[in-house]
C-alpha cells in the first residue's frame, strides 16, 4: 500500500483561531512512516480545525506545517456524490485516482463489509456507513499520510475493532496516521497529544 520513500508530517510552533478566539499556539510536532498520533481534547479545542491545517484546507494563525507523501482525509463529510449507489461513487475515485499502486478499493470493501450497500444510494447509509466507505477509498490510494477526524464514531463494538485494526496495519506498513478523537485507540506505538495543553493560558478551562 506504501511507496518506497517515508513520509513526513511535521508542525512547527501552530497557532489557530476561530473568528476572535485562538484555540491553541506553540505546538509542534514531527511524524515519519510508521508513526501514530491521538489528537485528544474537549470539544472546541480545535481538533477539526488542526486536521483541516494539516491537510492544508485552511491557513494557520501562526507557524508552519510541512508535508512528504501524498495525503487523505476522512472527516464526517465522506468525497462520496450522495446521488451515487455506493459502489459507482468507490469507482469515481478509482478512475481518478488511475487504481493507484497497492490500492484495492474492491478487496477494501470487502474487508469492510460494504458489499451489500453497492446498490445502495451514499445519502442513504448511515453515519457508520459513510464512514467506512470514506475508508474504504481511501484504502484504494496511495496516501501515505492518513487524517482521520473521529473515523470510531457511529460505528459499533465490531466495527470499531475493524477499523482500528486496519489504521494498526496502514502504520506498520509505514504510513502515517493522526486521528483526532474522544475514543480510545488500541493501536501499538501510539501517541497522544492533548490540545488542550496549547490553549492560551487564559483560557485553559475553556472547553466550550
Amino acid at each position: 500500500m506504501q511507496g518506497s520513500a517515508s513520509p513526513k508530517l511535521t508542525a512547527n510552533a501552530v497557532a489557530c483561531r476561530r473568528g476572535d478566539r485562538l484555540l491553541f499556539r506553540g505546538l509542534s510536532f514531527e511524524l515519519s512512516g510508521g508513526d501514530a498520533l491521538h489528537i485528544t481534547g474537549a470539544n472546541g479545542t480545535g481538533k477539526t480545525t488542526l486536521i483541516r491545517v494539516l491537510g492544508g484546507l485552511t491557513t494557520p494563525y501562526a507557524g508552519d506545517v510541512t508535508r512528504e507523501g501524498m495525503l487523505g482525509l476522512l472527516d464526517e463529510r465522506p468525497a462520496l456524490d450522495p446521488d451515487l449507489p455506493l459502489g459507482k461513487a468507490l469507482a469515481f475515485w478509482t478512475k481518478i485516482d488511475s487504481a493507484a499502486p497497492g490500492g484495492d478499493v474492491s478487496d477494501a470493501r470487502r474487508v469492510l463489509g460494504l458489499e451489500p450497500l453497492l446498490e445502495v444510494p451514499v445519502r442513504y447509509l448511515s453515519t457508520g456507513q459513510r464512514k467506512r466507505a470514506g475508508l474504504a477509498a481511501l484504502m484504494g490510494r496511495d496516501a501515505k499520510i492518513w487524517l482521520l477526524d473521529e473515523p470510531l464514531s457511529g460505528l459499533d463494538v465490531a466495527a470499531i475493532d475493524q477499523v482500528t485494526g486496519l489504521i494498526a496495519d496502514h502504520v506498520a506498513r509505514g504510513g502515517i496516521a493522526l486521528i483526532a478523537s474522544h475514543q480510545v485507540l488500541a493501536i501499538e506505538g501510539l501517541r497522544t497529544l492533548e490540545l488542550g495543553d496549547y490553549a492560551p493560558r487564559q483560557m485553559a478551562g475553556d472547553a466550550a
